[in-house]
């Protein structure tokens, strides 16, 4: 069945083309969407680009940074100002993928893949997006448990702030092929420590669950704690609760349950 690609000069014209067609889906750097072509998924019936600029914008003069979805990798590997990004950034394939690949796009990636996304998530991250209704901001945590609702929607960026000490953010990503292999398990962590204590913590998981989810049971182990022996053994304990990992090709369910608090442990007492 022929594809019809529809190239629009602004965010809005594209957003709408996108809510009007069910069968229409969103071209940004393609790593997603010219794979369920090549694969001869059906459900698509045209392709929608947008050539604004403002998807590309980067902004990170301020606390808190915005990255344009149609944003690459390698571009996040560019910026000294990204520095805390780099980690998730540069695990994310090889280095085609990295130029290709889009921060927006890495939203919608599914298991074993989306490892941004973990990192997103751990920093509270905001998505913009707009569809038929407007544009509105998406708490990531909200956005992400609704993806499959999203996909008329456009993503116009990702904001979140900056972590005040390099120390405060951790990411991991467990893969058989390193670096561009797909996910065994990916965590990402954001502990801000105020007088000594962990205040506002945030820990992200990767292929533990049908989409990248919260340890909130790991983060009310370690809140209001120093971040020592204690306290990050019993996050690790309770890495496991609320997750729903599924068997693939890479790993079993009870595999990644069974070393999610083995890395989470080595990660937070920054082990290799």
């Amino acid at each position: 069945m022929p594809v019809t690609v529809k190239t629009f000069s602004n965010v809005g014209e594209a957003a709408a083309a996108l809510s009007s067609d069910r069968g229409a889906r969103y071209f940004g750097g393609g790593t997603l969407v010219m794979r369920a072509l090549n694969e001869g998924d059906l459900s698509i019936s045209s392709i929608v680009r947008a050539q604004d600029q403002a998807l590309l914008r980067i902004d990170a003069s301020g606390p808190r940074v915005t990255i344009g979805a149609g944003v690459t990798f390698a571009r996040i590997l560019a910026e000294r100002d990204f520095a805390f990004l780099h980690a998730p950034a540069r695990s994310i394939g090889g280095p085609a993928v990295r130029n290709m690949g889009t921060v927006g796009g890495n939203l919608f990636a599914p298991n074993p893949y989306g490892d941004f996304a973990v990192a997103l998530l751990a920093l509270d991250a905001v998505v913009s997006v707009q569809g038929g209704f407007g544009a509105r901001d998406i708490p990531i945590e909200e956005f992400l448990q609704s993806r499959e609702r999203q996909a008329g929607a456009l993503v116009l960026s990702v904001s979140c702030q900056k972590p005040l000490a390099a120390e405060a953010f951790h990411y991991r990503k467990v893969a058989r092929i390193k670096p561009k292999g797909g996910s065994v398990i990916t965590l990402a962590a954001h502990l801000p420590v105020s007088s000594g204590r962990v205040l506002g913590a945030r820990i992200a998981l990767g292929s533990m669950a049908q989409t990248q989810v919260r340890a909130k049971a790991a983060e009310r182990a370690l809140e209001g704690r120093p971040l020592d022996a204690s306290s990050i053994t019993a996050a690790a304990s309770a890495a496991v609760e609320g997750t729903s990992p599924a068997d693939n090709a890479l790993a079993s369910g009870w595999y990644r349950r069974e070393i999610v608090g083995v890395h989470l442990r080595r990660l937070l007492s920054g082990q290799k």
